[in-house]
């Protein structure tokens, strides 16, 4: 046995349902038979992720706007990451359908469970893309073109766990690109300072992301798939550390450059005090506990929201 796989094996002891598919919820409640499978693929039962792709992004508004976005610009770009991580979600799972099967953590998902078929899938994706589409005519020429930009990114991702270790990479551009059109559909531009921004928030996904992966980490290797999990081991609190040092670095560095005032950097601190109790909770024995951690980073991005709304005044 591979010796990265049997240290996996080893560090993997906690025994639990992981499932993300919960059929208690208001998706049971409230819609058609015919619509539930649906729901669960674009991921609207579980808006973890939603809150993680929108956060970043309104406070990217904030912070070009001088701290009063435009409501009609707030109401597109709430749809657009709706949309978008759902439409990623559907991709993914798509190209996973046949892996999901066997992870615990997926495997009552609507494609690895049978609930829809890949066709259906696929015109549920062209639905999703063409929704978002629809949104570009309220965007400016240049932030059209970073939106068409991000399409092959979001395609690919599901993709990577094939053949790189850095999955997380591409979703984290994807996931915060909305940021870098926030600052090109309010000013035109993007300047340095977001761009630092949209780096730290990369940053900051793969780190959190890297707690959602040692979830799946033993089936992953399993499967012969790819995730920082693997990579990063039993070396995962030092890793994730060091994205996390960095995504403060890189806030930091924007704030300045965005002039930020006081009270920005103060929060961003308080950030910084979140991730070290993540980092210091963290344990690969506990894929619970890594679930949790990641559902936690919620709270970073409503810091991340209150400091760029205190630091514009």
């Amino acid at each position: 046995m591979n010796p990265r796989r049997k240290r996996i094996t080893k560090f993997m002891t906690e025994k639990k349902d992981l499932s993300d598919i919960h059929f208690n919820s208001w998706v049971d409640r409230i819609l058609p038979v015919g619509w539930k499978p649906y729901a669960r693929l674009a991921r609207l039962d579980r808006p973890v992720g939603t809150w993680l792709t929108l956060l970043p992004c309104v406070a990217a508004l904030v912070q070009a706007s001088n701290g009063a976005p435009d409501i009609l610009r707030l109401g597109v770009f709430s749809l657009g990451a709706l949309i978008m991580r759902s439409a990623g979600s559907t991709a993914n799972d798509i190209a996973d359908r046949n892996f999901d099967a066997h992870v615990e953590r997926t495997r009552f998902r609507p494609l690895a469970s049978g609930a829809l078929k890949v066709k259906q899938a696929l015109a549920f994706l062209f639905f999703e893309l063409l929704l978002a589409a629809s949104l570009l005519i309220f965007l400016n020429p240049l932030s059209r073109w970073l939106a068409v930009g991000l399409v092959p990114v979001v395609l690919i991702y599901p993709l990577c766990k094939r053949f790189t270790y850095w999955p997380q990479v591409p979703l984290g551009m994807a996931f915060n690109w909305g940021m870098l059109m926030a600052w090109s559909d309010t000013n035109g531009m993007v300047p340095a300072g977001a761009i630092a921004m949209w780096l730290g928030a990369v940053c900051w996904q793969v780190g959190y992301d890297s707690f959602y992966a040692y979830a799946d980490i033993a089936d992953d290797a399993k499967l012969k798939l790819k995730s920082t999990a693997l990579l990063f081991s039993d070396k995962g609190r030092q890793w994730i550390g060091s994205f996390y040092a960095a995504t403060i670095a890189l806030w930091t560095f924007g704030g300045i450059h965005l002039h930020m005032s006081t009270a920005y950097f103060m929060l961003i601190f308080l950030i910084s005090l979140h991730f070290f109790w993540q980092i210091k909770t963290f344990s690969i024995h506990q894929p619970t506990q890594s679930l949790n951690l990641f559902r936690a980073n919620v709270l970073v991005g409503l810091l991340l929201l209150l400091a760029t709304i205190s630091g514009s005044f």
